[in-house]
């Protein structure tokens, strides 16, 4: 009986919460604009370039163990 109400719950939040997003977000009520940099693909086109251009220095991948919070450096097996 009462898994109805909470899945009738559960589906009307979602409902409220996806139409208010959408007018906030989509619609704009409170005024702004999209900016530039977004909207505009040359930019993003030349951002990315640059973006991939830079210089890449890394050590060897690491794992941490969110637990014990240690980090454990991965070593490549076919060395």
């Amino acid at each position: 009986m009462a898994a109805k109400y909470i899945v009738g719950g559960l589906v009307g939040s979602c409902v409220i919460s996806y139409a208010c997003d959408y007018i906030v977000s989509q619609k704009k009520i409170f005024g702004g604009t999209i900016p530039g940099t977004v909207s505009d693909k040359e930019w993003w086109k030349a951002t990315e370039q640059r973006f991939q251009a830079w210089p890449r220095v890394a050590g060897p991948p690491v794992i941490m163990n969110p637990i014990s919070r240690q980090n454990f450096i991965v070593k490549d097996l076919n060395r």
